[in-house]
Formats: C-alpha cells, sequence, structure tokens
C-alpha cells in the first residue's frame, strides 16, 4: 500500500500487548499518524521495520530476547532515516543515556499525556528530540560522569560561532527550530541552517549526539 501523503507511519514496539493496543488507539485519533503495525520484542521489530518501513518507532526498552536499546542499536544502523522515539518506565539509570548513544531520537515516559505523545511523534519525525523533563535531568547527571572523547584537544566554544553557541543550547533543551527562531528572533530557515553547521562542525550526525555534547560541556542548565 502506497504511504498516505503526509502521513506519519509509525511502528510500536512493547511486550505488552494491552500496551500496543494503548498507544495505537492514542495515535491513531490523530489525523496525521498511521499505525503500520505492533512489535512485542526486538527481534520482531526489526522484522516489521523491514516489512513496514516506517518512519517512527516507538520503542519500549526492557524486553525479552533482543531489548529495546539494542533493537534501538540496529536501526539506527541499517536505516539511519528512521527516527526511534524510546517509550519507557525508566528514568532513573543508565537506559536512558544507552538508548540516547545507541540512537535514540527521543526519550519519553509512559505515563506522558495523549497530546504530549502525539506531539512527540511528529517532533521526532521532523527531524527534532522530544525528551521527557523527567528524563532530562538523568541524561545530564550520566553525560557529566562520561570521559569526553570527540573534543579531548578543544572544546565547544572553540568549534562553534557565538550565535551557533545559542541555537545549540536551545537545541539541547529539546526546542524544536521554529520555537528556536522565535526565542532568537530569526526565520526558521535560518535556524535550520545553523543546526545543519552546527551538526557538520561537531561530526554529529543528529540533534540528539549535538545536545549530549551540549550537556557534557556544561552549556545548557537544566534547570
Amino acid at each position: 500500500m502506497d504511504k498516505p501523503v503526509d502521513k506519519i507511519r509509525v511502528l510500536i514496539c512493547d511486550d505488552q500487548w494491552i500496551v500496543c493496543e494503548g498507544l495505537e488507539a492514542i495515535l491513531s485519533t490523530d489525523a496525521d499518524i498511521q499505525i503500520v503495525g505492533s512489535a512485542h520484542d526486538g527481534a520482531e521489530a526489526l522484522e516489521k521495520v523491514a516489512q513496514t518501513h516506517p518512519d517512527v518507532v516507538l520503542m519500549d526498552l526492557k524486553m525479552p530476547g533482543i531489548n529495546g536499546i539494542q533493537a534501538t542499536r540496529e536501526i539506527h544502523d541499517r536505516y539511519p532515516h528512521i527516527k526511534v522515539l524510546v517509550l519507557t518506565t525508566y528514568s532513573d539509570d543508565e537506559w536512558v543515556l544507552d538508548a540516547v548513544r545507541s540512537g535514540a531520537a527521543g526519550y519519553l515516559l509512559k505515563g506522558t499525556p495523549r497530546e504530549a505523545l502525539i506531539k512527540a511523534v511528529k517532533e521526532a519525525a521532523a527531524g527534532y528530540t522530544p525528551v521527557d523533563p523527567a528524563v532530562a535531568g538523568t541524561l545530564f547527571t550520566q553525560v557529566t560522569r562520561c570521559t569526553p572523547s570527540a573534543f579531548a584537544e578543544t572544546t565547544l566554544v572553540d568549534q562553534l560561532s557565538e550565535r551557533e553557541l545559542d541555537v545549540l543550547k536551545l537545541l539541547a533543551r529539546g526546542l524544536n527550530n521554529a520555537e528556536i527562531a522565535n526565542r532568537l528572533y530569526l526565520s526558521p530557515g535560518t535556524v535550520r541552517n545553523y543546526v545543519s553547521s552546527i551538526l557538520a562542525k561537531l561530526n554529529v550526525t543528529d540533534r540528539t549526539q549535538a545536545a549530549v555534547l551540549a550537556l557534557r560541556y556544561g552549556l545548557v542548565d537544566l534547570e
């Protein structure tokens, strides 16, 4: 079946059937979203991704067999254009950072309200990085414990212009391009160009990785 115009194709992966059914019921209420299937472990998720070609995968983490972290890494490596949005109950341990390192495009908790969940799916599909506020603090704590590698001999300040740093700080707080443009009195197109430049200079492939570096180097105060 051809992809409907402007529809965001979503695959749901959770080992609890009732969770999959609930998420499908919620997301199906939005005209811009099409549920293309569900999977109940990481191995099945990989199979369904190959079959259905989703734009976004809603991924639980702790599942039998291939877990969500492993599945996220495989999907990111095989299909870098597909966005994996983690939706889990875990907010207080290293699973958060492991998910980001594996290529997750965002991290939400299962208590996320309906409208916020729908918005996050749309933001992930558009290339943004939705992160639950309850997770941001954990991500910050975990990142600050890491040893810097990509920038061992320099700093972000040396890499980026003052305006690019402004954009990066807001990006790391989860703002999308339109919101950043509004804050900095720029056009969305100009912000998009800044983001592309930032990713290139930092040698990262997506906004999540850039946000992690901003956190690591103390450029963002999540409070």
